[in-house]
């Protein structure tokens, strides 16, 4: 199973909410209804019919199919605490930073003729609040995969590969192959 660094930033940050997300279907649905201002842009969001999620917020269906389940609780976790996200983001990008935990395929280039080849590595490094305001404004920008391992990459090049800079000056780090990642703040 591959684990997307995206998803992982999200994580972090719902890993700062104060209060647990609303839990029953009604009261998800009730919720998404008042965020979205109204049933017809929530029934767009999840993808079934503004019936459905007028029945939802009736109480008159219960329990919804896993995989609708799983699409509520992802938009619910997407718009809940809003200012506990931001507050949490925002001392990561100025003071705090944040660490990741990766099992990832990283192999690097060094000086010319000098290669070590992509291998499997399991790294836990804190990164400092530049790489996080960078990883979170990408993330918010709608920025790739691909760009969101870019700008990780280079921070662990910096400080695990490099230790900040102070050795192994020019070495490139690829990183691929992410089987697990996980980020804290």
């Amino acid at each position: 199973m591959t684990d997307s660094l995206g998803d992982g930033l999200d994580r972090a940050l719902q890993g700062a909410f104060t209060r647990r997300i609303p839990q029953s279907a009604q009261a998800q649905m009730k919720y998404l209804v008042k965020q979205l201002k109204g049933t017809k842009a929530v029934a767009q969001a999840l993808g079934v019919s503004q019936r459905t999620v007028e029945r939802y917020v009736a109480g008159k269906l219960k329990r919804p199919r896993q995989e609708l389940r799983g699409r509520m609780e992802r938009e619910v976790k997407q718009r809940w605490q809003p200012q506990v996200r931001a507050k949490a983001r925002k001392k990561a990008s100025s003071t705090d930073g944040l660490v990741v935990s990766t099992r990832a395929r990283f192999g690097f280039t060094a000086a010319p003729g000098t290669t070590d080849d992509a291998r499997i590595r399991d790294i836990t490094q804190a990164l400092p609040p530049e790489f996080a305001d960078q990883l979170f404004t990408a993330r918010e920008q709608g920025a790739t995969e691909q760009q969101l391992q870019h700008i990780a990459a280079e921070g662990l090049a910096q400080m695990y590969f490099r230790a900040n800079n102070t050795r192994a000056h020019g070495l490139g780090v690829e990183f691929t192959d992410v089987e697990h990642i996980e980020i804290e703040l």
